[in-house]
């Protein structure tokens, strides 16, 4: 799972090394980026809800008690009803299109851009559709305990992207990189449905409302779509605050949350998705302490890899900027721009991370109450924060504002569930502060290596194949440093790694 993941978020940084080379931080591509906005807000909202948390449970539950009948039967009529919603809600987007960006997402753009914006916002209205046919297909073979095919249909989308950006954008521009979009989209979801249908679905639209375990999703949706559109509503806030900031600063935060999201993809996302069906089954059997076992058996090995990445994204910033997308038309402003965004949301990965593996445990609860009042009360600190601090610090102050909020919704989550099912063992707490010593070391050490390293990757002297040996053997070196503090501070998830070393070795 965490392998698929790997080759997804690689190939979603080659997708934004290729945009960055064609379009760098310009105007067109702040409109491209903005257009995405609402067509998301629609996918989260609507399918995310409906198979994420709501659906998982309640199917998984028919299977758990092998009445693979029902369970079929429970999934043709919610995915009946959510493509439904989805139609009829990208219908009214795209009639209203042009005031939501002009009013909504985008106010400070140019005319020319928000024209621009707006087309795309229609076009890219096929996407979700697709990606949501997707992602009815990943919460079906996840309930069955099927990843695989899930984890690789992101991988599908991203080829989509890529081919978009190489062979149709330098043609028609940002409309390449939509088509591409929507290429990707449709790969995304035929692969999964093409495996649902092999596992024994027959797609029957259905919107009977005696359908068993329907209301019960309906009941669990209901709360969750409000916690996605919460999620996705800070991002346009985002964007809007940007939009006002002058150009570029779309695009910047838009790069800079890529290079963020590439290792929460790989760590959070992998593993809380894979232990979500686990801990959903525990509960259902009234194995609660179990369930605290599996979040924190999770979160041990989560905030090990976590803070070492939280790390070096804050003191490698611009070189990892450089390296990546300082070529074509991304310039060393651009750099400044995204390594300024970098910065603040580096600070946030521990607590997004965090957020997402506790946020699965409510779920396997069957509580989706608890994070939507926290995503709420998010998303209302992050409009007075990104008020207060965007004409202080900037596009940086709307990333800190992101970071600070979520940490927020960290603490809250975490408070209601330690009180919900007890505490975690102290054992977890012992591990978490030989990390956070270990995290000290790879500071010092990144603080002797970061300026001599951006000396080196910086383009200004030449292309030259110095600078990604350099880069490479510089985080080599800082991760050697965490992984030798974590050894001798006896680490336990640092001893797991040794300890299959050796076995691995002895065998040959």
């Amino acid at each position: 799972m965490a392998a698929a993941y790997v080759v997804s978020r690689m190939l979603g940084l080659l997708r934004e090394v290729l945009i960055a080379r064609q379009f760098g931080t310009s105007s067109n591509y702040d409109a491209y980026v903005a257009a995405f906005k609402i067509p998301d807000l629609l996918f989260l909202v609507v399918m995310s809800g409906a198979f994420g948390s709501a659906f998982i449970p309640v199917f998984g539950g028919f299977l758990g008690r092998g009445d693979r009948e029902r369970a079929w039967r429970l999934a043709n009529a919610v995915l009946s009803y959510t493509v439904a919603m989805l139609i009829g809600g990208g219908l009214l987007v795209f009639l209203f299109a042009s005031p939501l960006i002009r009013y909504v997402v985008a106010p400070g753009l140019a005319p020319p851009q928000q024209e621009l914006a707006t087309n795309l916002t229609r076009l890219l209205l096929f996407s979700p559709l697709l990606l949501g046919i997707g992602a009815a297909g990943k919460g079906m073979l996840e309930a069955q305990d099927a990843f695989t095919i899930s984890a690789l249909a992101p991988i599908l989308y991203n080829i989509g992207i890529i081919f978009g950006a190489l062979f149709l954008a330098p043609h028609i521009g940002v409309y390449g990189l939509a088509l591409g979009v929507i290429g990707g989209a449709f790969a995304h979801g035929g692969t999964q449905m093409v495996a649902l249908v092999r596992r024994g679905l027959r797609i029957r639209p259905s919107f009977s409302r005696q359908v068993d375990g329907l209301m019960q999703v309906a009941r669990l949706m209901g709360p969750r779509l409000i916690g996605q559109a919460a999620f996705q509503v800070n991002f346009i806030v985002m964007t809007n605050f940007a939009s006002r900031l002058g150009d570029s600063r779309v695009s910047a935060i838009n790069y800079a949350y890529q290079l963020f999201m590439l290792p929460h993809g790989i760590l959070a996302l992998s593993i809380s998705t894979v232990i979500f069906p686990t801990m959903a089954r525990q509960f259902e059997l009234g194995l609660t302490r179990e369930m605290r076992r599996t979040l924190a058996s999770s979160l041990s090995p989560l905030l090990f890899l976590t803070i070492p990445a939280s790390i070096g994204l804050f003191m490698f910033r611009i070189s990892i900027v450089q390296v990546l997308f300082q070529f074509g038309s991304f310039s060393s402003q651009s750099t400044a721009l995204v390594a300024e965004a970098l910065e603040y949301f580096a600070i946030g990965l521990l607590s997004f991370a965090v957020v997402e593996a506790v946020t699965r445990a409510f779920y396997a609860m069957h509580d989706t109450r608890t994070p939507v009042i926290a995503s709420i009360i998010t998303i209302i600190a992050n409009i007075v924060l990104s008020w207060f601090l965007a004409p202080r610090m900037g596009h940086g102050g709307l990333a800190l504002s992101i970071s600070i909020t979520t940490t927020l919704e960290m603490i809250i989550l975490l408070v209601v569930l330690v009180r919900r099912t007890g505490n975690f063992e102290a054992r977890l707490y012992r591990q978490i502060g030989k990390m956070l010593i270990a995290g000290a070391a790879l500071v010092l050490a990144c603080r002797l290596l970061a300026t001599p390293l951006a000396r080196a990757t910086d383009p200004v002297h030449g292309h030259t194949l110095i600078m990604y040996p350099a880069f490479a053997f510089t985080l080599g070196a800082a991760a050697s440093t965490y992984l030798a503090a974590a050894y001798y501070l006896r680490i336990p998830a640092m001893q797991q790694i040794t300890s299959r070393m050796r076995s691995k070795l002895l065998r040959r």
